[in-house]
């Protein structure tokens, strides 16, 4: 028998997780695009607050701002300067100490010398390489500065320079000139394009050690010594004149003496010539720490504070076109560990899903909700309209899910016709093929079923309604807070009616200064007008056209407004605007009314102002018509305009 071994999977993602499930993300957007805001808003404010336990961009903001801070907090970036002064005033004053006692001319002239040293300390170390040191303490000191100023110095250009030269020995720098030089050739063979990754990977094993970032490929490593070399001359530029030139100086002294000057600038200018950004003038930095810090850590802290900042930047994402694909992944490894990349990748795979499950699309950069996101939206409107409805409330919610979209049984039955919905009459249809059967000689065996033999049972037709929903978008519905809550109502209704009521015909008609149609496609994206008009006249004629497309339909018409009408539509077709109302605007708003009134249109407002005016003459068109007035506080619009279009249709279906 076969051995088996089982142990946990780590060759991909999860095999048997669940789907990912992107509707719930789109449910936290739609609030805020129907309050008003773009598609791409939306999503940056749940990419901002995180999704399920995963972190948010604001929350990777904080980190990266609170390590920003403890950076400019960790030293003074003139440590070098410093450390390079005390350790060469140790060595004079421990040479002074020797020369003091002896009497001779050959002493005096010597601490004269010493004397004369230039307050420079780059000035005085190059004086100093040729002096002959009487005391063996003060030579070991000097030297020991010298060491100091070549392992800081090759650290500010190579991170982890310092800890490879740790001890002096003249065959680790050697080792050091003898990189250059390989580096200096892969370069060259690259830009010949000679190099191979073979010749990469035979490099690294024998200088690996120096590159504690373990860059794969060249690529890689240019990327990594231009970021280095981008940050020694920011380290620069954080500086006083004086101290600038003091430590470039220095620089320049060590690496004279490492005998490195050459190559390193021949370094350098091949690196610019890969890199062109790097002959730009970079920008310096402020740290205001009380440590001084070595020239290698500076500088490594220097790059840092670079990274963060452009990473600060790019999680922001406060910049035009800003996409989530333009954080670098490495920099958040290396400024907040694994856990904020895990984040990141969730954050990225969310915006990513929205589009593959087809509820957002990207036409050259701009998100648009797609029709099946509007549905979404619709429908968990609906479901809240539902959940915040009272029970008893529902007086036309009839619909049984056992009896699909028919009306009531008759106990007729007949042959089933393609696009039928009626239930199918199981003993009908298995009567039908056993008399076929029987009369084709086939009476015994199994019953074999065609399509010949299903039969369905007939149900009362069901009366269908025009629905018409005339929605206020002058700008105090805006003002008011009221928008949001009126389109979702209108995506409600519009899921309502496709669900449970596909027989009925629906239009929403937005209206300020001109009324027009509205889809439902357009309406999570819809934002109020700002112009002046409540054009209520234009409304009720849209919505007239409808009713009249539809004779045999039960009309079905609701209003939802904070303000009376204001405006007109004019014989030539301009909106006439007046305040207060025109007597014109309110004779053709009432002419309206009595037209829906004959067409048997009840009209049922929906107030969202406690205004006298408006009050006066929506009673006014109560008592010319025989619709209702409702009084809607915006919270409960939705369920307030559901359950009467409910209640409204449960009275037509029972008569």
């Amino acid at each position: 028998m076969a051995n088996y071994r089982y142990g946990a999977f780590d060759d991909g993602p999860d095999p048997l997780a669940p789907p990912y499930d992107a509707r719930e993300a789109l449910d936290e957007m739609g609030e805020r695009i129907l309050g008003g805001d773009n598609p791409r808003d939306a999503l940056r404010d749940v990419l901002r607050r995180g999704w399920q336990d995963r972190r948010g961009l604001d929350d990777l903001l904080r980190r990266v701002r609170e390590r920003q801070r403890e950076l400019r907090n960790r030293g003074r970036l003139d440590g070098m300067l410093e450390q390079a002064r005390e350790l060469l005033d140790e060595a004079i004053e421990t040479e002074r100490g020797e020369l003091f006692p002896d009497p001779s001319d050959d002493a005096r002239l010597r601490e004269a010398e010493l004397d004369n040293l230039p307050n420079d300390t780059s000035r005085a170390i190059r004086q100093l390489a040729e002096y002959d040191w009487q005391s063996p303490a003060a030579r070991q000191k000097f030297e020991e500065l010298r060491d100091l100023l070549r392992r800081e110095v090759l650290d500010s250009q190579f991170q982890g320079m310092k800890q490879a030269l740790a001890n002096p020995d003249p065959q680790a720098m050697q080792r050091v000139k003898d990189m250059l030089a390989d580096l200096r050739q892969m370069l060259d063979a690259d830009t010949r394009g000679e190099h191979t990754q073979e010749d990469f990977d035979q490099f690294m094993g024998q200088y690996g050690d120096m590159f504690p970032d373990s860059p794969e490929n060249l690529e890689e490593l240019v990327d990594s010594l231009a970021r280095r070399m981008q940050a020694a001359e920011r380290l620069l530029n954080s500086l006083s004149d004086e101290q600038r030139e003091e430590l470039a100086n220095l620089m320049a002294t060590a690496l004279e003496d490492a005998g490195l000057a050459s190559e390193l600038s021949a370094l350098g200018d091949a690196l610019r010539a890969r890199r062109p950004e790097l002959g730009r003038p970079q920008p310096g930095v402020r740290m205001s720490g009380g440590e001084p810090l070595g020239l290698g850590d500076a500088t490594s802290a220097v790059a840092e504070m670079a990274d963060l900042a452009d990473l600060e930047s790019a999680i922001g994402q406060e910049y035009a076109g800003a996409n989530l694909d333009d954080v670098d992944e490495e920099a958040v490894r290396r400024a907040l560990g694994r856990s904020a990349v895990d984040d990141l990748q969730a954050l990225r795979r969310l915006e990513r899903e929205l589009q593959q499950q087809g509820y957002l699309s990207n036409d050259g950069g701009n998100l648009e909700l797609t029709p099946k996101a509007v549905r979404r939206l619709g429908d968990t409107a609906l479901r809240r309209v539902f959940a915040g409805l009272e029970s008893g409330m529902r007086g036309g919610d009839h619909d049984r899910r056992d009896a699909g979209q028919s009306g009531d049984m008759t106990g007729a039955t007949r042959e089933w016709e393609f696009g039928d919905e009626q239930p199918i009459d199981v003993p009908g249809t298995v009567r039908s093929a056993l008399l076929r059967s029987a009369a084709e000689g086939n009476g015994r065996g199994r019953v074999r079923l065609t399509a010949g033999d299903f039969r369905v049972a007939e149900t009362e037709r069901r009366q269908a309604a025009a629905v018409c929903l005339l929605v206020d978008l002058s700008y105090s519905m805006a003002l008011r807070g009221t928008w949001a809550v009126a389109k979702q109502t209108a995506l409600a209704l519009y899921a309502l009616l496709r669900t449970k009521y596909p027989q009925d015909a629906i239009q929403v008609v937005g209206f300020s200064n001109y009324a027009r149609e509205l889809h439902e496609t357009e309406l999570a994206g819809l934002g109020w007008d700002m112009v002046q008009g409540t054009n209520l006249h234009h409304a009720l004629m849209i919505a007239g056209r409808h009713l009249d497309k539809h004779p045999e339909h039960e009309p079905v018409v609701l209003i939802v407004t904070d303000g009376e009408p204001t405006a007109h539509l004019m014989r030539d077709g301009r909106p006439w605007f007046d305040w207060p109302p025109a007597p014109e605007t309110i004779e053709l708003t009432l002419a309206e009314v009595d037209k829906m009134t004959r067409r048997h249109a009840a009209l049922n407002i929906f107030m969202l102002a406690d205004d006298d005016r408006l009050a006066a003459f929506v009673d006014n068109v109560a008592k010319r018509n025989g619709g209702r007035v409702l009084r809607a506080t915006p919270e409960h619009l939705g369920e307030y305009v559901v359950n009467d279009f409910l209640r409204a249709r449960g009275a037509r279906n029972r008569r």
